[in-house]
């Protein structure tokens, strides 16, 4: 299901429970109940709750979207040491430089198609690319330069490796999904706190104050579903961050 489909499904979802609550609550009350005599503690508190879990939520978001910044940031790092390593390569034999970019895109078509998947179903890497990228590692550290150019590359070439081996590491990190779950039931604990509250404030049916009642529940539920959507570092489907591999290789 498309990530904008099920936002429009949550956020209306939100808006039909809180404005049937109200209808229904409404129906419910006395002809001489006095909307005005709401304690002002009630009014205070509300506020409070109101104010706290907004700066939780502000929190929360700025957590994810740090998250996915950095994991996002790895890939390209990783994906950008492996084409210098297939560019610098150059420098040596036909037959060695042929075999490393082999082995560079082997790698490369691995992570993508294969590993990629498995570590968004189960939040880790497997032990197979590691034993590809350790054999593009020998491919280099096993030629013996011929002449001070080819001398001059292989340590900028050992360089580039070990930097794609560094951001593999942060990416089986940045694996698993940001917050925790009891993260997430503080923060959906804290949604049915807010939106519950404002029928303390005893709300009628007009029109301007269902509007407000839908527009303050559809709020909280497109937050929460940016948290969801931020919360897996690497996103939900292959395609949403491998753009790095694809754009510099051809997989």
């Amino acid at each position: 299901m498309a990530e904008w489909l099920v936002l429009t499904l949550a956020m209306a979802a939100a808006c039909a429970v809180v404005l049937t609550i109200t209808v229904l609550r409404e129906r419910r009350l006395s002809e001489h109940d006095d909307p005005s005599e709401t304690p002002d503690v009630i009014e205070y508190m509300t506020m409070m709750i109101g104010v706290v879990y907004a700066i939780v939520l502000g929190l929360a978001i700025a957590g994810v979207w740090e998250a996915r910044n950095a994991a996002q940031d790895g890939v390209r790092a990783e994906a950008q040491a492996l084409h210098e390593v297939s560019e610098r390569v150059q420098a040596y034999a036909p037959a060695a430089r042929d075999r490393t970019r082999e082995d560079v895109d082997a790698y490369v078509s691995y992570v993508v198609h294969k590993e990629w998947p498995l570590m968004l179903k189960r939040g880790e890497i497997t032990d197979r690319s590691e034993q590809l990228l350790s054999k593009v590692r020998e491919d280099i550290t096993s030629y013996v330069p011929r002449n001070d150019h080819e001398t001059q590359s292989y340590q900028p070439l050992l360089d580039q490796v070990g930097a794609a081996d560094a951001a593999r590491s942060a990416r089986a990190q940045n694996a698993n999904d940001t917050m925790p779950g009891v993260v997430w039931f503080g923060l959906l604990g804290g949604a049915v706190v807010a939106v519950g509250l404002i029928f303390t404030l005893q709300i009628r049916r007009s029109p301007r104050e269902l509007l407000l009642a839908g527009v303050y529940s559809a709020m909280i539920a497109f937050l929460l579903f940016l948290i969801w959507d931020f919360n897996t570092p690497f996103g939900h489907e292959v395609s949403d961050a491998v753009g790095p591999f694809t754009d510099m290789f051809a997989t």
